[in-house]
């Protein structure tokens, strides 16, 4: 397991800011602080050379941190800015893929076929008794039919 002390832009879970001036010089102090514990200074050291760092860890540093040394948040954090990645893509599943590519042939099929209906003759293929006039046509000439 890799800790935020070996690597911190590992750890990307969490809010990531951007590493200013008065963000780098208050780590440097606090890696520099004999008050502050072992774990922390080393954190400290390898943030302060860090273009991003996790807020996770400044706090940390922050909180662990005399109140009479450590700067007032507001001072601390101005002027940096947030750094957003953006999310690994979702996998789509075979089934899912399959799917797509029935629905883009059906697609393709459908606009090929817009394309050349006034081209292609009028296919007659329409299935007996399909419509509801065809129904009622046949009730009534069977049943005048075979009274």
């Amino acid at each position: 397991m890799v800790s935020e002390s070996e690597n911190p832009e590992q750890n990307s879970s969490g809010l990531i800011i951007s590493n200013n001036d008065s963000i780098r010089s208050f780590l440097l102090s606090a890696s520099e602080d004999v008050q502050l514990l072992r774990e922390l200074r080393e954190t400290a050291l390898n943030l302060s050379s860090l273009n991003k760092v996790p807020y996770k860890s400044i706090r940390k540093i922050w909180v662990g941190s005399l109140p009479s040394i450590r700067p007032d948040l507001f001072r601390l954090f101005s002027g940096s800015e947030f750094v957003f990645t953006s999310p690994k893509p979702r996998e789509k599943s075979e089934e899912l893929k399959a799917r797509l590519r029935q629905l883009a042939e059906r697609a393709e099929r459908d606009e090929y076929r817009e394309l050349v209906k006034d081209i292609l003759p009028k296919s007659s293929a329409t299935e007996p008794f399909s419509s509801y006039k065809d129904q009622l046509g046949f009730g009534k000439f069977f049943f005048f039919n075979f009274k």
